[in-house]
């Protein structure tokens, strides 16, 4: 098929748009602006994308399907354009459905925290596994180097986000996904843009157990109050998974070690130890995720062993703990962490790496929930673990109406209060510039927010050097 692409340079969408190439399609788009890396990626998988949106981009005889981003307004140039030419259109999760997901068993993993990590080691357990499966995922994982994979395997991973479908339709994305086996990594109230409350945002996951047909698998995390009432609406088995020992489930983890190479631990089920493994990605909450990958993969045939054997080989996942670069004996972290509960375990996480070593937790209150009061207080007692905590001042709060925004400032005095030193800065080139003078050898810097933190890593590393 000949498809168009509206809104190509996102990360979801542009790795659609190499899944369909990969696929045999014409592709092409376009978007308001196309920055590498995507830009390069386009380039490098053959896609040509036009800026910005003109309705002169569109030539109805050269288009079979347009599949419309969740960033396009029904006021944008092209979606109108679309529509007015009667050229046939879907969301992304729909075309993704029509043309993927028919034949393959879909392995879905959702939840507040964690998807893209838990999505890419599952995706890379099959793959050592020998099962070839096909991916798409929110992220890079470095064992792939993409955002996709197109394998001739039954199972289809994916990432399954709860934000919204389309300008036409509002439901979550991964209601299109037709999931066979889940993996759900717990629910927190996020995505205030779009969701009124938590009653509202834990509706998605109903909805998403219900899909699972009556054969089909959940692997659910058991760390959250709500996860038996959200459960409950699935028709199949669902078995729990949990890396805290104080808190029951199917699946535990033991005899816990986390260090500089990341995690090992004991693989126990209802109480029965399975196997020890390794894990080269820090943090508490990664063992968690692996957990819920173990628990998927014992339920879709995988061995203990081959299992074992996936996982010491996962690379990880680009802006998660990633290592961006070490000067001076100073490291600089990038990290995507937003809510207070990943702002936590990430710092943890990166403790738990550099032993030893002063870290300094740099916060960008930048997504749709974080520029909002609506976790305000449970930030004071997130950044416990760092030698100091510096909060920027957001860069977009202007798009959040005065009265819900949240106070950077006060989120400084409180996190001051409970405990860790703590300072406001006005923007990423003021941090850069403090920071240059003030670290020495030995120092940790942990840069977290679901932004590009306007280039503060590169710029630091730069600085230092």
């Amino acid at each position: 098929m000949r498809i168009y692409l509206l809104g190509i340079a996102g990360t979801g969408m542009g790795s659609f748009a190499g899944l369909l190439r990969k696929a045999g399609h014409e592709v092409k788009g376009s978007d308001e602006n196309v920055y590498p890396p995507m830009s390069d990626k386009l380039r490098e998988w053959g896609i040509a994308t036009v800026t910005p949106y003109a309705a002169a981009n569109l030539n109805r005889a050269e288009i079979d399907l347009a599949v419309v981003g969740n960033a396009l307004r029904a006021d944008n140039v092209e979606a109108k354009a679309v529509r007015r030419l009667g050229i046939p259109h879907m969301s992304f999760p729909e075309a993704l459905e029509e043309l993927f997901l028919q034949t393959r068993h879909s392995v879905v993993v959702a939840g507040t925290h964690g998807k893209t990590t838990t999505t890419s080691l599952l995706a890379q357990v099959l793959s050592h596994a020998g099962r070839d499966p096909s991916l798409l995922v929110g992220g890079v994982p470095l064992n792939f180097n993409e955002g996709f994979r197109l394998g001739k395997g039954e199972h289809f991973v994916l990432e399954g986000d709860e934000y919204d479908t389309a300008y036409f339709d509002k439901g979550p994305k991964f209601l299109h996904y037709r999931p066979r086996t889940a993996i759900f990594t717990g629910a927190e109230f996020d995505h205030a843009d779009i969701y009124r409350d938590t009653a509202h945002y834990e509706s998605a996951f109903e909805k998403f157990f219900a899909l699972l047909p009556q054969d089909g698998y959940a692997a659910a995390c058991s760390g959250f109050a709500n996860w038996k009432r959200l459960a409950s609406f699935a028709k199949c088995k669902v078995e729990s998974y949990c890396a805290q020992e104080d808190i029951e489930a199917d699946w535990n983890s033991r005899w816990m070690n986390l260090g500089p190479a990341g995690a090992s631990f004991e693989v126990h089920y209802r109480n029965t130890k399975e196997i020890r493994v390794t894990l080269p990605a820090a943090g508490r909450h990664n063992v968690e995720n692996a957990l819920g990958v173990y628990a998927a993969c014992r339920a879709l045939g995988l061995k203990p062993d081959e299992i074992a054997a996936g996982f010491k080989t996962f690379r990880g996942v680009k802006r998660r703990q990633e290592l961006r670069g070490e000067l001076k004996g100073v490291a600089v972290i990038d990290d995507f962490a937003h809510h207070p509960t990943a702002v936590r375990e990430t710092i943890a996480a990166v403790a738990a790496q550099y032993p030893g070593r002063r870290l300094v937790a740099v916060f960008e209150p930048r997504s749709n929930t974080a520029m909002r009061k609506i976790h305000q207080d449970e930030y004071a007692h997130a950044f416990k673990g760092a030698a100091e905590a510096i909060i920027s001042q957001p860069t977009a709060i202007a798009k959040v109406p005065e009265a819900e925004r949240v106070d950077a400032k006060k989120m400084v005095d409180d996190i001051a209060a409970a405990g860790t030193k703590a300072r406001w800065m006005e923007s990423p080139d003021a941090i850069v510039k403090a920071l240059t003078t003030e670290l020495r050898s030995g120092d940790v810097v942990l840069a977290m927010s679901n932004g590009a933190f306007g280039g503060l890593h590169d710029k630091l590393l730069k600085a230092l050097s």
